[in-house]
């Protein structure tokens, strides 16, 4: 049995991110992952960097234009270069994590008591692992909710593996209207299919602000985006095209035909197999491993960090869980998940959705002097040069500090602005400071000037 300071299970943007920096401290770290394809976690592999990179290579394409074949060709092409791109991503984690010291294996670990863990090797064997500290950062994985013959149809997919088709779909049906599922009704309408968006609640992405959501309902639907809502799945089967979709609405029944189906009704903690009770660390009701606010679990030297934990399901999310872990271990501990400041979020439909702070209700509800500011996309120069004048800017503002209380971006570029944003919010300044500063020409961020002018 090997001993060492810190086992680290899960090559998350926090689990490497904090290996590198306990063995560069002079720690001993062993990191695990359960596969090869996985060096560096969901964002790099099976999330953020594949679907940005469609959504990029989607874009384009929709500029370019042409008949279907055409933009299969194209759609064939990105999927090419996203898989190289991930694999080039794979290597560099997995060369700067050993470069650093860490020791990484293949393999599935399991918890055999509070300090000892049994890594089930990929390449047959087992290992018995025994560490001073034990870190838990395994992501989450999708949900795949028990609609009759969704888990037996041959043309259903998810998140992860829709992104490995090669034959762009004529007609993609999606199963969910969060975030995960708009983008990709995004991406894969601006590739050429024909996509209809199934969601069960009668509210579109009802945590946004009411108004900026029906503009991007609109324009969604202005792009040849079919949003059924109240809708409810009764099946799926195997069809000749692929599948046959069956939905209620309150019109009725309807049978939809699609060459792809995408399951994306949420994900899940990642615990299984995991064998967390062998080592007395606690759930919550929903799966996911119950910590504090250091990130400790209920047995004080295990943490757990990013998804598996429960919180936001964001890369960066992640990332400063590591530096929250990271203050117990080698800092003052200061760092809590209390005082990370304002968390922003960017949602990348095409123009994309970029948000932070409360929304217009919500500031509402919690008693504040309420000052509203708007301005169209199409007024902001930048924009127009780039031929992108869809959507709209909003921003909530407290009229007794003049504080910004919220933003809500639904225009190009918007997940680069939103950061100017946060910045000024966590640092306490007012709206005025965004509004008269001085940007360079042309660019989106200056529509920070004539949107916080506007604020009455």
């Amino acid at each position: 049995m090997k001993t060492v300071d810190n086992i680290i299970i899960g090559f998350g943007k926090g689990g490497k991110t904090l290996a590198g920096a306990l063995a560069k401290a002079g720690q001993s770290v062993v990191l695990v992952e359960r596969s090869d394809r996985m060096f560096g976690g969901t964002c790099i592999n099976v999330a953020c960097i594949p679907t940005k990179s469609l959504e990029h290579s989607a874009r384009l394409s929709a500029v370019q234009g042409g008949g279907f074949a055409e933009k299969a060709e194209r759609y064939r092409a990105a999927v090419e270069e996203k898989r190289r791109l991930t694999g080039a991503l794979r290597r560099k984690n997995y060369d700067k994590a050993v470069g650093a010291g860490v020791e990484v294996l293949v393999g599935e670990a399991s918890f055999l008591d509070g300090h000892r863990v049994s890594v089930a090797l990929s390449g047959g064997g087992s290992e018995e692992l025994r560490g001073e500290r034990i870190l838990i950062n395994t992501g989450a994985r999708p949900f795949i909710p028990p609609i009759p013959g969704l888990a037996d149809c041959g043309a259903v997919y998810t998140s992860e593996t829709l992104m490995e088709r090669d034959e762009l779909p004529e007609r993609l049906v999606i199963i969910g209207g969060g975030y995960i599922g708009l983008e990709f009704a995004s991406y894969y309408t601006n590739f050429g299919s024909r996509v209809t968006v199934v969601q069960d609640g009668p509210g579109f992405i009802p945590r946004e602000d009411e108004e900026v959501a029906a503009v991007v309902l609109k324009s969604l639907e202005d792009r040849g985006v079919r949003v059924l809502r109240s809708a409810a799945v009764l099946g799926v089967k195997d069809a000749q095209v692929g599948a046959e979709v069956t939905v209620k609405t309150a019109e009725g029944e309807e049978v939809l035909p699609a060459q792809a189906v995408l399951v994306a009704t949420g994900r899940r903690p990642n615990v299984a197999g995991l064998n967390l009770a062998a080592a007395g660390v606690e759930l919550t009701e929903r799966g996911a491993v119950k910590t504090d606010e250091h990130l400790r679990t209920s047995v004080p030297h295990i943490w757990a960090m990013g998804d598996v934990a429960g919180g936001l399901q964001f890369t960066y999310i992640s990332l400063d869980d590591s530096r929250i872990v990271k203050s117990q271990i080698l800092g003052d501990g200061g760092r809590t998940t209390q005082n990370r400041g304002e968390v922003p979020y960017s949602v990348f439909i095409d123009p994309p959705l970029s948000r932070v702070g409360m929304t217009e209700a919500e500031a509402r509800r919690r008693g504040y002097d309420v000052k509203i500011a708007r301005l169209s996309a199409a007024a902001v120069p930048k924009a127009q040069v780039m031929r992108r004048p869809a959507g709209v800017l909003k921003a909530v503002v407290d009229g007794a500090t003049g504080n910004i209380l919220g933003a809500h971006f639904f225009c190009a570029e918007s997940q680069e602005m939103i950061n100017l944003v946060k910045l000024a919010m966590d640092a306490g300044l007012p709206y005025t400071v965004l509004r008269d500063a001085i940007y360079t020409h042309p660019t989106m961020s200056e529509a920070l000037n004539d949107l916080f002018a506007a604020v009455n």
